[in-house]
């Protein structure tokens, strides 16, 4: 009835997902302006053209069962409708769908069925209802292993969601440093994770303090990894102050209760998207101006 060319046109035509596409080609048994006709009767051009907004906003969510623990962040444009009964209901959905499903890329998760429609399809409906630009931004799905434990946190109402993975230790030690985690925001697990780009440009820049301090260059030089100790100990997770008891490292607090950290899971709602700056003032001129 129809081709994939006929899907990448009618996505090209409408900003519309591919699998909504799909589906209104389907309906219309592939007649082109029918299924655009079929994507404006059911909301998913009004979603499609919100695509360009900024959702920054929404919540994170963290399920598990006896095999493993997933953790999905899930955006909106505004705090309130985060607090969408809707909204909320939906994040559920999705992540329990992740948990239930042994995916890996977003593509296959946004194809996973929640009832009676995809992911994808989910969000999109959504988008028509609430008449906010929502984004199912990222996931992460990690399986239970023998010998090893999982804790997690959520904070400010899932704002920040965190999973810590311990070999060895309890669910009590590995939800302390989730909560740590969740307070100290540390970027890296071990100072082996830290990206080496940013290793150096910090290094170029504790030598230029240095210099501009007054340092020799040799003596600069020096200074640098003196400095990038400290650094190590602000960003990396097992070598910050225990928020607890700032007299030892989470490394010791965890080795002391006969664990190791393995791994470390952490989303803020909104990290790394450049939100947009509302200028109200603005905004009402240009309406007032026409």
């Amino acid at each position: 009835m129809f081709s994939a060319n006929d899907v990448k046109t009618l996505r090209e035509r409408t900003g519309a997902g591919m699998m909504e596409c799909k589906k209104a080609l389907q309906e219309t048994s592939g007649d082109m302006e029918k299924a655009i006709d079929w994507l404006r009767e059911n909301g998913t051009i009004k979603a499609a053209k919100k695509a360009n907004r900024i959702a920054a906003e929404g919540i994170t969510r963290i399920v598990e069962d006896d095999k493993a623990i997933a953790m999905v962040e899930v955006n909106s444009e505004t705090d309130f409708v985060a607090k969408n009964a809707d909204f909320q209901e939906a994040v559920d959905k999705i992540a329990k769908a992740i948990l239930a499903n042994d995916v890996e890329t977003m593509e296959e998760a946004n194809a996973l069925k929640v009832g009676d429609e995809t992911i994808e399809e989910l969000m999109t409906s959504l988008v028509a209802k609430i008449g906010e630009k929502l984004t199912f931004r990222r996931f992460a799905r990690i399986p239970k292993k023998d010998g090893e434990v999982v804790g997690s946190y959520t904070h400010m109402g899932g704002r920040i969601g965190v999973i810590i993975v311990l070999k060895g230790g309890t669910v009590e030690v590995a939800r302390d440093v989730a909560m740590h985690a969740a307070a100290m925001r540390p970027a890296y697990l071990t100072r082996n994770d830290v990206d080496p780009e940013v290793l150096e440009r910090e290094s170029n820049v504790i030598k230029e303090q240095a210099i501009n301090e007054g340092k020799p260059k040799e003596i600069a030089e020096k200074m640098v990894q003196g400095r990038i100790n400290k650094f190590y100990k602000e960003i990396c997770l097992v070598e910050q102050p225990f928020v607890k008891n700032d007299d030892i490292t989470v490394e010791t607090y965890v080795k002391t209760n006969g664990g190791e950290v393995v791994s470390m899971t952490r989303f803020e709602v909104g990290e790394g998207i450049e939100k947009k700056q509302e200028d109200f003032a603005s905004e009402v001129m240009s309406q007032l101006n026409g």
